[in-house]
């Protein structure tokens, strides 16, 4: 895990956010205690550390850090509770409405799968079971970090690829971390073992695994850097120095 550098958790998180994020500190705005309050008790128990923690700094808006269909804001989460689009739940608490028109899949917390002061965030069609979940990510916190890295490090990257790591035991990222702490990379916030964020000035990798699948010995990647050869070098440093298969699936641009 990365230094923490003596700060809390949450305060990571934001140094994070505002620095990769553009604008985000003119525009995030957070929700009322009262709203706070009011999805508490909707939970029915204590609301994760990091929740509260992002209600109190995004619960109203998310700034550029929105995502396209999914609503976190605290007015929209209590409405679908008031209109009984989704009830209490021992549970499962809603923390994103997804609007889409076809096959909306909002989030939920699993708050019985906490961790690290957070919870495991799961995905559910409308009509579905309560059971019948796909698991996004173990924490809110590595969700939005992972987002936040890949919509404005990546993205802006002159070459980028993605594939997957996979080897034959079990913890796929602890292989990863080594490798690229000994390249010049840092982690910018602590994760579990299903997510790897990595970071140099001149590239940022984000891998992603599934939670609750057990330790499925692949994790997928992607990757950003300033030319093919910096991350082709950086992966085949990565396959050398660990008993990963390193499996590159495309490449944007395309190469020659």
């Amino acid at each position: 895990m990365p230094a923490q550098e003596e700060q809390g958790v949450e305060a990571v998180m934001e140094e994070l956010l505002l620095r990769v994020v553009p604008g985000l500190a003119e525009q995030w705005k957070g929700a009322t205690p009262d709203q706070i309050a009011r999805i508490e008790r909707t939970a029915g128990r204590p609301l994760p550390p990091f929740y509260r923690w992002f209600l109190s700094r995004m619960g109203q808006s998310m700034g550029p850090l929105a995502y396209r269909t999914l609503d976190f804001s605290a007015q929209r989460v209590l409405e679908r509770y008031d209109e009984e689009w989704v009830e209490p739940h021992p549970r499962l608490l809603l923390i994103a409405h997804d609007s889409q028109e076809m096959m909306p899949t909002s989030l939920f917390y699993d708050l019985d799968d906490t961790v690290r002061g957070d919870a495991l965030v799961a995905a559910k069609e409308e009509g579905a079971y309560d059971d019948d979940l796909y698991e996004r990510f173990e924490t809110l916190r590595e969700m939005l970090a992972w987002s936040a890295l890949s919509m404005f490090r990546l993205k802006k990257m002159p070459q980028r690829c993605g594939g997957t790591f996979s080897g034959d035991q079990p913890d796929i990222l602890s292989l990863v971390e080594p490798v690229m702490r000994s390249l010049g990379f840092v982690q910018p916030i602590s994760t579990g073992p299903f997510c790897g964020l990595y970071e140099r000035a001149d590239a940022a990798m984000i891998c992603k695994g599934m939670p609750r699948h057990g330790f499925d010995e692949a994790r997928s990647f992607s990757f950003g850097g300033s030319d093919a050869g910096v991350l082709s070098k950086i992966l085949g440093e990565i396959a050398a120095a660990s008993s990963l298969r390193v499996k590159v699936s495309e490449w944007t641009p395309a190469l020659a």
